[in-house]
């Protein structure tokens, strides 16, 4: 099976407006963020958990007992944090090359890519010429799907 069998459609969110790309991540359940440049090109994936790892306070990041301490009051703050950001602002000052394949790359070829870059996503991309062309992705669950076989 090839990763053009394997890929799906995936939402994808612009380097603009972090607000609408936290949303899109939780609308539809995604286990990390691809984001595209604007010529739809992939620029970043990100684990859900980084992406959160940018809303949580430094504070309850460094010393856990004061992150049981915050009530669920202080969540309400979450959707002021991101206003007016930029998803390129929102984004692990680390940011690496995203992970991609083109159309013919096989399972093992698409499952070693995502242990080598700890990511629960790559991106399929075509080339067509001098342009190139975001397919589609595959998510961890669905190359677990076709290793182990699921329902």
């Amino acid at each position: 099976m090839s990763a053009r069998e394997l890929a799906e459609p995936y939402p994808s969110a612009s380097t603009d407006d972090a607000t609408d790309a936290a949303r899109l991540l939780a609308e539809y359940k995604l286990p990390a963020l691809l984001v595209v440049d604007p010529d739809g090109q992939p620029y970043a994936i990100v684990p859900g958990s980084q992406l959160i790892g940018q809303l949580v306070p430094e504070y309850a990041l460094e010393d856990p007992t004061l992150a049981a301490v915050i009530d669920d009051q202080d969540l309400d703050e979450v959707p002021e944090r991101l206003a007016g950001l930029t998803v390129a602002e929102w984004l692990p000052r680390r940011r690496f090359r995203p992970p991609t394949v083109g159309p013919g790359a096989s399972v093992m070829q698409i499952a070693a890519l995502m242990a080598r870059t700890h990511t629960p996503l790559v991106a399929v991309v075509e080339h067509d010429g001098e342009r190139t062309r975001l397919a589609g992705a595959v998510t961890a669950a669905r190359l677990m799907e076709r290793l182990v076989g699921g329902s």
